[in-house]
């Protein structure tokens, strides 16, 4: 719930109120009495996440976690298989005269 403030317009006392989003501002100044007080527009509190991480692991199903944690670990690769070698790329040949200047 956020904190608003208020201003009376008869006495111009300042304070503020802890209500909720929904609630409707005040009217009667809690100093003087009368029906004069405004909400003040401002800055307003920003919202403070606290926590390491609460956005990874909050809110999150146990195979998600599972899931997740096993993406982490390094791959075990079987040790009976090798490595592939890496595919030939066919060789370029020069045709025969290309390189070869007519003298003249």
């Amino acid at each position: 719930m956020p904190t608003y403030d208020y201003r009376c317009g008869a006495c111009g006392h300042e304070f503020e109120a802890f209500q909720s989003i929904t609630a409707k501002p005040l009217r009667k100044c809690p100093e003087c009495g009368h029906n004069t007080l405004s909400r003040l527009i401002g800055t307003g509190g920003g919202i403070i996440f606290k926590g390491s991480g609460f956005y990874q692991t909050d809110y999150r199903t146990e195979s998600y976690r599972k899931a997740a944690q096993a993406d982490k670990s390094p791959a075990s690769t079987p040790k009976d298989t090798a490595k592939k070698p890496a595919t030939d790329k066919p060789k370029k040949t020069a045709k025969a005269g290309s390189d070869k200047r007519k003298a003249g």
